[in-house]
């Protein structure tokens, strides 16, 4: 889970990926049909450049980037990441994968078959297991494992420090079959995802006592049982090495090693550039510079060599002497020339680097949302979250993100399932089509109107003549965080106010706690009040909207930091489409590091974009995402991974329903109604799929953008030679083939 970028389902699970009322939905009757119609296909496929396993050459090292190198290899710990996932696929036994469709295939390498045998009394699921599969120590893969893996994840044993404990505890007991390759689990409850357990398996010395559970598997694993290992885990050169693993009885691995190396991303131009990546998830930008680079040059625009270089700095003192000015200045401007020119020649030196590499681009399996806190404030009103709604246009949001990037620009249509899976249908019909004139309805209604006079506040002495507004008491007693000392400017970008000072500086904003915020008084710029207590023309569709002598400014909280560049201009364009409905948003943008933890998950927003995944098990994976929040029994609330704190009970009880019907087709129809009371509810609004784009040595196979697809570790490799094709095509370029031999 993360804010602009989602990890795979193991770390979703392992987090991390009021009530609204009863309502009417008429889209729920056309919710009921059992056809996967509504599914349709994926809005992108995956590219990985595909290629024969007898085309690609024995052995080589790829580097790959990764954001970390994990804290734990142990997925089910609370500090996993998707770094620790990526190694988990690559080492430990899955009994499911997922297809390009994000539907659970049996793996066969583990798997030879797995079914519900029984649902009366209880239900009973019969693994038999593949007879090849055994642990890198030898032993044989079976019932122990199962049986010690449901003990550590059931939350019986409080000393295991689980996440979660999901589907396991549904589990009565888990035994030997008929033979040595049969496991026979009994489950106390019907649990309708039994495919997602087991799924990565640990052997017994991981999972058969708290303290190997605990500590025993955070940077090493005593067996494993995959086409790769865990060579090393080094935290000093911020690598984790994976080596082919010899007791394998798969297909075998192409590749000798696979190197994750930690990258931030805005190095990885440069690490793909130095030779040192071969693989690396870019952002927009960077996939620009790698397609840019992949173009012919004409080479005739050579760089000024150091007679010529010189020469001109010679005229330049020259002409600045006789002119009158400064010889100084001139050398000052020499110099920052010349610093201009070394970044002109690194640049150079990056794009004929860079040649050798492609960008393949999907979508991800994960969709970005806007977030609307309903815990208090104006937020906690659902009329006010369905303006918020109403005045969305999605589809000129998605095509923002999208289009430049030449991927389908469909808004998502659904909070729990992708298109292509199996549960998908659009239910956002169920709060209708954009409609500003709806949405300024729905704020009358709830008493947010135009022209409304903006009550003025107890005079600041410490802040200048006029510039005071309806606002937090933080703004009343001049402890709103402006480091200014005096201007009253606290860093924050009020949207549709440009006094020149916005420049986005990241600095925190105040917190209103009301979702009431500042608005300058005095001036004209746009969007802004006119002076204190005058209402605006009652002819201006976009007047800003008040109630008991407040402005509705929406806090709208964004990361800063290399990557959040698409967030920003999605943001922009949120508050320019609310500002026509009389909403004000007040953006914020906070350190990249605290963004979740100090905002979303402590509730210190209005408004926020993050990312969630799609998974093939929605009902057990997205319950804790929308269930609805319980007091606890500290007089907290408990919002497990609900960060709108917006939930519904109909939403837990139609979660509960499909969580327990086997049948396939009923549980779709289950988790489509969930998902069109969670429209209803208004507490997140599904946005875009995430594009993937993934930077790629252009003889490297099987390796790319996989949308929704689990990799093929063994597959992986480098072209042999032979298949590159002639001299000058894709693949056969200078340098591409570096890390391969």
């Amino acid at each position: 889970m993360s804010h602009d970028g989602i990890g795979p389902r193991a770390v979703l699970r392992s987090v991390a990926f009021l009530t609204a009322g009863m309502l009417t939905v008429p889209a729920l009757a056309g919710c009921g049909s059992s056809s996967e119609d509504h599914a349709g296909k994926p809005l992108a496929g995956a590219d990985v450049a595909g290629a024969d396993r007898s085309d690609i050459a024995d052995g080589g090292t790829l580097r790959w980037a990764v954001d970390t190198v994990p804290d734990t290899l142990n997925t089910f710990q609370a500090d996993a990441d998707t770094t620790t996932a990526r190694i988990a696929e690559a080492v430990l036994p899955s009994m499911y994968r997922t297809d390009g469709r994000g539907r659970t295939v049996r793996n066969p390498d583990y798997l030879s078959s797995a079914e519900v045998v029984d649902t009366e009394p209880k239900q009973v699921v019969v693994y038999r297991l593949a007879q090849q599969a055994v642990w890198s120590d030898g032993r044989e893969i079976g019932a122990a494992d199962f049986a010690a893996q449901w003990r550590a994840l059931s939350g019986k044993d409080t000393a295991y420090w689980t996440a979660r404990n999901a589907g396991y505890d549904r589990i009565e007991k888990v035994e030997r079959g008929k033979n040595d390759l049969e496991v026979k689990v009994t489950f106390s409850r019907p649990y309708a995802d039994w495919k997602s357990l087991f799924s990565p398996l640990y052997p017994k010395e991981v999972m058969g006592t708290p303290d190997s559970f605990n500590d025993g598997a955070r940077k090493k694993l005593k067996a494993t049982a995959g086409p790769f290992t865990v060579d090393t885990v080094d935290t000093e050169e911020d690598e984790v090495v994976l080596a082919r693993n010899p007791r394998w009885w798969g297909r075998p691995a192409k590749l000798q090693k696979i190197v994750l190396r930690a990258v931030p991303h805005d190095k990885r131009v440069s690490a793909l550039s130095d030779g040192t990546l071969d693989l690396a998830e870019i952002d927009p930008e960077a996939a620009r510079r790698v397609t840019v680079a992949a173009l012919p040059q004409d080479g005739n625009t050579p760089l000024m060599g150091p007679e010529a270089e010189r020469s001109a700095a010679d005229a330049l003192r020259s002409w600045a002497v006789a002119n009158g000015s400064d010889e100084d200045a001139a050398d000052e401007e020499i110099s920052a020339r010349k610093k201009l020119r070394k970044k002109a020649e690194k640049y150079a030196r990056q794009q004929k680097a860079l040649g050798g590499f492609e960008v393949r681009k999907s979508l991800e399996p994960a969709y970005t949302q806007l977030a609307l806190n309903g815990a208090e404030g104006p937020l906690s009103d659902e009329r006010v979250r369905r303006a918020v709604a109403r005045a969305l246009d999605r589809e000129d949001i998605a095509g923002a993100v999208l289009k430049p990037l030449g991927l389908p620009a469909e808004p998502v249509g659904s909070h729990l399932a992708l298109s292509g899976q199996a549960a998908y249908a659009d239910g956002s019909g169920t709060l209708g089509k954009p409609d500003a004139k709806e949405a300024r309805a729905l704020l009358s209604d709830a008493g947010w109107v135009p022209g409304g006079p903006v009550k003025e506040e107890k005079k600041d002495t410490k802040k200048d003549e006029g510039e005071e507004a309806a606002g937090s008491e933080a703004d009343k007693d001049g402890s709103s965080g402006s480091e200014g000392g005096g201007d009253g400017d606290d860093g924050t970008y009020i949207v549709g106010e440009d006094d020149g000072k916005n420049d986005g500086d990241g600095k925190a904003p105040h917190d209103s706690g009301t979702g009431t915020g500042r608005l300058k008084q005095g001036g004209t710029p746009a969007g802004a009040y006119a002076p204190k207590g005058t209402a605006a023309p009652a002819r201006a569709d976009t007047a800003p909207v008040a109630k008991d002598g407040k402005a509705l400014v929406l806090r709208f909280v964004l990361p800063s930091g290399p990557g959040s560049g698409t967030l920003e201009t999605v943001a922009g364009r949120i508050a320019t489409m609310l500002e026509r409905i009389g909403i004000r948003t007040d953006i914020s943008k906070v350190d990249n590091d605290s963004y979740f933890k100090d905002h979303i998950a402590s509730g210190d927003f209005d408004l926020a974009l993050y990312s969630w995944p799609a998974t093939a098990f929605p009902a057990t994976d997205a319950r804790p995402v929308y269930s609805k929040p319980v007091p606890a029994a500290d007089g907290s609330l408990n919002v497990e991974q609900n960060w709108t704190r917006v939930g519904t009970d109909q939403v837990d009880q139609l979660f509960d329903q499909a969580i327990a019907t086997l049948d396939d087709s009923e549980r779709r129809d289950l988790i489509r109604k969930a998902d069109s009371r969670i429209w209803a509810a208004a507490g997140s609004i599904p946005l875009y799929q995430r594009p993937q784009l993934v930077a790629a040595r252009e003889n490297l196979a099987n390796a790319g953008a996989f949308g929704f697809a689990t990799p093929v570790y063994e597959d992986m490799g480098f072209l042999k030679k032979s298949a590159q094709g002639p001299e000058g095509s894709p693949g056969a370029k200078s340098g591409a083939s570096s890390s391969g031999s």
